[in-house]
């Protein structure tokens, strides 16, 4: 083990299987107590009774380090509630939350059901907003108290929430909303010594196996000391930021910006638009391609 993490508390979400499995250990590895919450669940979402946290612990603790399994709905507000107050409990406090959990039902738009699209967008972007919601008032209260915290968020977002995905119309506004969450909760909580950034992780895993050829992706523990360092003290400068790891690539995504722009001084006729967009829009960058076009 080392001391990047040494007496760092932190919950990692969707830590039974993947990149959150990775996480964990990682995190472990570097000295941090780690909450590894995974509710259990198959790739599309569904219920499966398996409790593969209680393995992660095992791994841990087998490798000296301490861990805590959780089986909670992070989606469920009440739950992620408790899973921060059963973290506290465990460890004495809370430092680092990283929000990992999600599932897929990809489907092109035109065939996406209503179930489909709440399912998802529940567990990745409602799970975010509650695990957050939930840190941020300790975090909060702790620094009004005047034991503010080097507290970290790692978020997950995903290519196909920042530049789209054919067939993943429902995932991809997910990510996409988990990357406008960060910017958001990393300007509101820095008052509070809280740090918030989202990764986009690129990963050979259960998620991505059979929809495409993934015999040159990244492993998921390729990911994981990134998240090791921003989970750290060292990474109090760094936040509000999206940055996609591809093996040995890191990428700092510059995300939505002011382009170019005509101000006419008065409003807009319509047959005016035409022209005037064009125009700006040649003169803007290309947009980066959506994945699978």
């Amino acid at each position: 083990m080392t001391s990047l993490l040494e007496g760092r508390v932190a919950i990692v979400t969707g830590a039974g299987r993947g990149i959150g499995r990775a996480h964990a250990l990682e995190l472990a590895r570097h000295g941090a107590l780690v909450m590894v919450n995974d509710y259990g669940v198959s790739l599309s979402g569904e219920g499966t009774g398996e409790s593969p946290a209680d393995e992660v612990v095992a791994e841990i603790v087998a490798a000296g380090g301490r861990a805590v399994a959780n089986q909670a709905d992070v989606a469920d507000f009440e739950q992620s509630a408790d899973l921060v107050a059963q973290t506290i409990r465990a460890f004495g406090g809370l430092d680092v939350v990283v929000n990992n959990a999600g599932f897929v039902r990809d489907r092109m738009l035109v065939n996406t059901s209503e179930e489909e699209w709440d399912a998802v967008i529940r567990v990745h972007l409602k799970g975010h907003f509650a695990m957050m919601r939930h840190a941020a008032a300790y975090w909060r209260t702790e620094s009004k108290e005047g034991r503010q915290r080097a507290a970290r968020v790692i978020n997950t977002s995903s290519g196909a929430g920042l530049q789209g995905s054919v067939g993943q119309a429902t995932y991809s506004a997910a990510k996409a909303g988990i990357a406008g969450l960060t910017l958001v909760a990393a300007q509101e909580l820095g008052r509070y010594g809280v740090t918030v950034n989202a990764i986009a992780p690129v990963a050979r895993t259960r998620m991505t196996e059979g929809a495409f050829d993934t015999s040159a992706m990244a492993l998921p523990e390729d990911n994981s000391p990134i998240v090791a360092w921003l989970a750290s003290a060292d990474a109090g400068d760094v936040t509000g930021r999206v940055i996609e790891i591809d093996g040995s690539t890191i990428t700092v995504e510059t995300g939505w910006a002011h382009g170019p722009s005509n101000d006419l001084g008065r409003r807009w006729e319509a047959a005016e638009v035409g022209p005037a967009l064009r125009a700006l829009l040649t003169a803007a960058p290309a947009p980066e391609p959506v994945y699978g076009a």
